[in-house]
């Protein structure tokens, strides 16, 4: 009787926090300053800045949206936020230059690329450093597809994408990408990987389990791409809707993007935003998408379902990564 009581005092704890009050914020890097600019969805304004430290390069969040994680590269350290207040809360030393972090969904472990020295790694939180660190040829980005068991990476000098198992704290596969991968993106079942690469106007399309890339997908012809914080790179952004029907795509020649229907295989109409769109994240609801315009050190909110751009806000210099939090209130 005791233990069927404990179970569902849990439970109802756990259902108490899920339905405590939020605010869905939207956070932007701005890789060439110091700060983070803070967006309020509800109220489609600036509501903030912190000061974090020169050249802000990664955001990532568990699930709770209690913490805010961001890498530094002037500093070479992950620090924690509190999202509401801007609070640093605590800072870890890295192994060098960090890139774009990714976060389990219980905020356990942070993966983080370290682009100086050809690894990766990963930090566990409950310990405050740096635990396991794995090499890795030229990594760019650690993602997370809302498994607390297992981390991606990607690796520009082998053409790859690799995954880490966090039980063994080692590697458990290798995705070819059939280029250089930039920006990606994986399934909620894992079984697809969806990845910008370099001099792709596109983006490409692997089988995780099976090991291979399935296919291609160019969007329409764009003009010459004129994007300093980008070379070489098309399409530098993609996401995933919430649903997973859809992959929303930067176009940055054309300072637009496109929803692909991934059943009807096919993209939408150009939707313009600013100058070299950069990052891509969604609300959690999925009614908003959000994109950083590097060149025009603005960020665009796009109604989803009107796919239309319905505010531009100046944020700082150089934005690059965004991402939106459902930040408890409470």
């Amino acid at each position: 009787m005791r233990i069927a009581a404990l179970a569902l005092f849990a439970a109802a704890a756990l259902q108490a926090a899920s339905d405590a009050p939020s605010r869905q914020l939207l956070f932007v890097d701005n890789s060439l300053g110091d700060d983070i600019t803070v967006i309020d969805l509800a109220s489609l304004k600036v509501v903030n800045t912190y000061k974090v430290g020169n050249q802000p390069h990664a955001l990532c969040a568990p699930d709770s949206g209690r913490v805010l994680f961001t890498t530094i590269e002037s500093e070479n350290n992950l620090k924690t936020l509190d999202p509401l207040t801007g609070k640093i809360l605590r800072t870890i030393p890295l192994t060098g230059r960090p890139n774009e972090c990714a976060s389990t969904p219980d905020g356990h472990y942070v993966g983080v690329p370290i682009r100086d020295k050809d690894a990766v790694d990963i930090v566990d939180m409950q310990v405050g450093k740096v635990v396991k660190t794995l090499p890795v040829k030229m990594p760019h980005n650690c993602f997370n597809s809302g498994n607390n068991h297992d981390m991606y990476v990607s690796s520009m000098g082998s053409n790859e994408i690799a995954v880490i198992d966090l039980d063994k704290m080692d590697y458990s596969a290798h995705i070819p990408t059939g280029g250089i991968p930039r920006p990606y993106a994986v399934s909620s079942d894992e079984k697809r990987l969806y990845t910008a690469l370099t001099n792709l106007h596109g983006f490409a399309v692997a089988d995780i389990p099976g090991r291979k890339v399935l296919e291609r997908v160019e969007l329409p012809p764009a003009p010459p791409l004129n994007c300093p914080l980008e070379v070489n790179t098309p399409t530098h952004g993609l996401a995933l809707t919430p649903d997973g029907k859809e992959l929303w795509v930067t176009s940055l020649a054309d300072g637009g993007m496109y929803a692909y229907d991934l059943a009807a295989r096919k993209p939408s109409k150009l939707i313009p935003v600013g100058k070299c769109p950069n990052w891509v994240t969604f609300s959690p609801d999925g009614k908003y998408v959000a994109v950083s315009n590097s060149d025009d050190n603005d960020c665009s909110i796009i109604d989803v379902r009107a796919r239309r751009e319905i505010t531009r806000l100046k944020v700082g210099k150089g934005p690059k990564r965004v991402l939106i939090v459902a930040v408890p209130v409470s």
